[in-house]
């Protein structure tokens, strides 16, 4: 399966990059198994992505839990709880 990923703010900064292609391997099914092979590349992704760290997810453009479902072409956007007033 192959996912646009796309990182925002601090994690654009740390990652290094803001968008990547990423063809994942077939057992990655849901959001919280991405997360998991994301940190997987160790360094900065494993801390960044680490539990109890605070990052959001979005499918689509619709927020995601660990539990939603990823298919073929979907877009996932990483990023930093914002706040706003």
């Amino acid at each position: 399966m192959t996912l646009t990923l796309l990182y925002f703010a601090r994690l654009r900064e740390l990652f290094g990059t803001g968008r990547e292609q990423a063809d994942l391997p077939a057992e990655v099914s849901t959001l919280a198994d991405l997360v998991d092979w994301l940190r997987g590349r160790g360094g900065v992704w494993a801390e960044q992505l680490a539990e109890g760290r605070a990052w959001r997810a979005a499918v689509n453009q619709d927020m995601a839990g660990p539990e939603t479902v990823l298919n073929e072409g979907d877009e996932v956007a990483i990023f930093p709880p914002v706040t706003g007033g």
